[in-house]
């Protein structure tokens, strides 16, 4: 199980994340919502140890993840929101690489990475520089080198960005796939709808306090709200949208 207990995050004259606690357990999705400048991505650099809280803890299995960060990142899987690839190697090097650094054994990981180019149909253009890659491609590389040592946790920061619909359908039954067998996965996205289909329960964030942390049956039923995405709305869009439409309309209109 991961833990956050009063995970703070303050840059120069902000606060970007503000006491946030929950809990992102195995065997379920926990989606991570919250309008952009909200502080996910930041709570999500605090979880891999690439950022330093100001104050709080993060624990996982009840162990804090800053006792030995180098143990830590052998058992998580991270998908950022911007990708940073290496543009001048192959998509097979890149996994490769990516195999290397993390220790993993030459001969079953390249068995590995030649059966996820080859679902992820990424097999033909293996030997292409990711420089030439579509964005989609190039998420596609990101998922692979995630999921290649077999992670416990798994977080995914936008995963679906640039992903064809075919792509995105088996991305979406591939994180229930690997809840179901007992992972843990922090999942962020814009999509509501995908969000709805495969969280167990939603973390929301507004202004970097946290405003939700339930499942979605149950935020449904006490905001009497039929979808994720009108609870969202109440709870982390201030501005009214349909208002802020029609004087949009109106302004281009003349």
């Amino acid at each position: 199980m991961l833990e956050l207990r009063d995970i703070t995050k303050r840059f120069v004259g902000t606060l970007a994340v503000d006491r946030v606690s929950f809990r992102a357990r195995a065997g379920e999705v926990t989606g991570y919502l919250g309008p952009n400048g909200s502080g996910k991505s930041t709570t999500m650099k605090m979880i891999t140890g690439l950022m330093e809280p100001s104050s709080g803890h993060i624990f996982f299995d009840g162990i804090p993840i800053r006792q030995d960060l180098v143990a830590w990142k052998r058992r998580m899987g991270y998908v950022p929101e911007e990708p940073h690839l290496y543009g001048h190697l192959t998509g097979l090097e890149y996994l490769v690489m990516v195999g290397q650094l993390r220790g993993l054994p030459d001969k079953p990981t390249a068995d590995k990475i030649d059966g996820l180019l080859c679902l992820f149909s990424l097999h033909g253009d293996r030997h292409v520089p990711v420089s030439s890659y579509s964005k989609g491609m190039r998420q596609k590389v990101l998922i692979s080198a995630a999921l290649l040592h077999n992670p416990e946790l798994i977080l995914l920061d936008e995963p679906f960005s640039g992903l064809d619909v075919g792509t995105g359908l088996v991305l979406r039954s591939l994180i229930q796939e690997l809840a179901a067998r007992g992972k843990v996965i922090l999942f962020s996205s814009h999509e509501m709808e995908t969000v709805e289909r495969v969280s167990s329960r939603v973390v929301i964030l507004h202004r970097g306090k946290l405003v939700a942390d339930d499942s979605i049956e149950n935020l449904r039923n006490l905001m009497a709200l039929p979808t994720l995405e009108k609870i969202f709305s109440q709870l982390a869009v201030e501005q009214d949208t349909g208002a802020m439409s029609r004087e949009i309309a109106d302004l281009i209109q003349g």
